[in-house]
C-alpha cells in the first residue's frame, strides 16, 4: 500500500496529533512543509485548493484529500490498524471513541484557539478561551479519574483508541497558556501513560513529567 503524503506545520497541534498517530503506526509518510509563520504559505491558492479553509493538517493519498484531523485520524486507524484497535468495532466501544472524537472538534477547540492566541498573535479573547480551555479539561480529568477507578487508563475503554492521540496534545500544550497541569492529575496520568505508546514523538512545548 502507498503511503500518504502529509502537508505539515511543526508547531501546529493538529498536525501533531497526525505525526503522533503516523508514528505509532509506523508509517513513514512523505511529509510537505507548510510555512506558515511567517510565511502565510496556508493561504497561498495551492493550499486553499485542497483546505478552502487553510486550516492544516491536510492529509493526500491518490485522489483522497481529507481536511480535518478526526477525519484524518479515523481514516489513519482504519486504513494502517489491522487489529482495529485504535478504532475498535465494537459498537459501545466505538461510540465513546466518536463522542470523544467530537468532544475535540467540537468543546476542545478553544484550547487550540488559545495556544494559537497566546503563541501566535492570532486574534482571540485570551482569558475567555483560557477560562473554557479550563472546563474542558476539567471534564476529562473527572472522566479520566472514574475511568482509573474502573481500572481502564484511556478515554474510551482499557485500551489507546484515536481519541487519547486527539486529545492529548491540546493537554500537554496548554501550559502555552498558562494552564496549571498540577490542577488535573488524572490528565497528568493519562499524559503520562500516551508518552509510553509505541512510537511516541514529541514536539516543542510537550512537559516530560517526573
Amino acid at each position: 500500500m502507498t503511503t500518504p503524503t502529509l502537508y505539515n506545520y511543526d508547531l501546529d497541534e493538529n498536525c501533531y496529533k497526525v505525526r503522533l498517530l503516523l508514528s505509532h503506526l509506523g508509517i513513514e509518510a512523505e511529509t510537505i512543509a507548510v510555512d506558515v509563520m511567517p510565511g502565510k504559505e496556508h493561504l497561498s491558492p495551492p493550499i486553499l485548493a485542497m483546505s478552502p479553509k487553510g486550516a492544516l493538517p491536510i492529509l493526500k493519498h491518490g485522489n483522497l484529500v481529507l481536511t480535518e484531523v478526526e477525519a484524518i485520524l479515523v481514516w489513519l486507524a482504519r486504513t494502517y490498524d489491522p487489529d482495529k484497535k485504535l478504532l475498535p468495532e465494537d459498537p459501545d466501544t466505538l461510540g465513546r471513541v466518536m463522542m470523544w472524537l467530537s468532544f475535540s472538534a467540537r468543546t476542545l477547540d478553544v484550547a487550540v484557539a488559545a495556544r494559537a492566541t497566546a503563541l501566535m498573535d492570532m486574534p482571540g479573547d485570551i482569558e475567555a478561551l483560557r477560562r473554557k480551555s479550563y472546563d474542558a479539561f476539567r471534564i476529562m480529568d473527572d472522566h479520566l479519574t472514574i475511568q482509573q477507578f474502573r481500572g481502564e487508563a484511556f478515554l474510551a475503554g482499557g485500551t489507546l483508541t484515536v481519541a487519547d492521540i486527539a486529545l492529548f496534545p491540546s493537554f500537554a500544550l496548554s501550559r502555552d497558556f498558562n494552564i496549571d497541569h498540577d490542577e488535573f492529575p488524572a490528565l497528568r496520568r493519562w499524559a503520562n501513560t500516551l508518552r509510553l505508546i509505541d512510537g511516541f514523538i514529541t514536539m516543542p512545548g510537550i512537559p516530560d513529567y517526573h
